[in-house]
């Protein structure tokens, strides 16, 4: 009987096999990148709703596209899962000498380094990444051009503030958002297009800085704060049709009235929900 890995690493040859499924066969690295990205947002959306079979499921769906990558590097040559294991593994290893005592870090006396706050541990994994990849000319090397805008904003803002280039105190970050705002209230009276994307960018990066100084994960916030948009609108889109009316047909003060209505209904489940600003429609 073969262990589950082993297994799931036999099903995939199999598929990308001649005798195999003619869709898998056609795959490369490159057809299965969209995949890969829809893949972790279900498991990211599975860990949103804390639901530990979805999160199950879910893995094994990014697991299976890291087996079929690894398939079909082996079937170039190139690798195969096992180094792809063996690779993270020295990786963890070489990054944790606190942890792996045959990797023990030392200071300029000889001594063990101890790394025992999350802070030092952050620190040292990043110098550990500039030791092992010299050829990187920037602090800012290594952000990987296809993620989200949100995420790729603060990846870049904590890749300058591991360098000293980051704000002392959050009050000078919401005094940057409060001159971003101001910048793009005069460029919308100019109607230039161009300039008032310009601004917006501006806020939005802001906003980035500002989540990060608060201490929160800006995509998951906007993602939270869409989920509770959406969740009130439908609900106040369902109480409409039960009156046998549709939001097009009502004016805004009925809409704020259904609005405010979902926003208290939807507050009794979730305490903080009620807190939430509406956005203007």
């Amino acid at each position: 009987m073969l262990w589950p890995l082993d297994r799931l690493r036999a099903i995939v040859r199999t598929l990308r096999s001649e005798g195999g499924c003619p869709w898998d066969r056609a795959q490369t690295h490159r057809t299965l990148r969209e995949g890969l990205v829809e893949e972790c947002y279900e498991l990211i959306e599975a860990i949103d709703a804390d639901d530990p079979h979805a999160i199950r499921e879910e893995l094994g769906d990014v697991l299976l596209q890291v087996f079929m990558h690894a398939r079909i590097a082996e079937e170039a040559r190139q690798f195969d899962i096992v180094g792809v294991a063996n690779s993270i593994a020295h990786k963890l290893i070489a990054r944790h000498p606190h942890v792996f005592v045959p990797y023990p870090s030392r200071d300029a006396a000889g001594g063990q380094v101890r790394l025992e706050t999350v802070d030092e541990v952050l620190d040292h994994w990043q110098r550990a990444k500039v030791s092992e990849k010299p050829e990187r000319e920037s602090a800012l090397d290594g952000i990987p051009g296809g993620l989200p805008a949100l995420m790729r904003a603060e990846e870049v803002q904590k890749k300058a503030a591991r360098v000293g280039f980051d704000w002392p105190h959050a009050a000078g970050v919401i005094e940057k958002v409060r001159e971003e705002l101001g910048e793009i209230s005069r460029e919308l009276d100019s109607g230039d297009r161009g300039r008032i994307e310009d601004e917006v960018g501006d806020l939005l990066f802001a906003a980035v800085n500002l989540a990060r100084a608060a201490g929160v994960e800006s995509e998951s916030a906007l993602r939270h704060a869409s989920a509770k948009f959406e969740g009130r609108f439908r609900a106040m889109e369902r109480a409409l049709k039960a009156k046998g009316r549709r939001p097009e047909d009502c004016g805004l003060e009925e809409l704020e009235a259904e609005w405010q209505a979902a926003k208290r209904e939807q507050a009794k489940g979730d305490p903080e929900a009620d807190a939430a600003a509406r956005p203007n429609p």
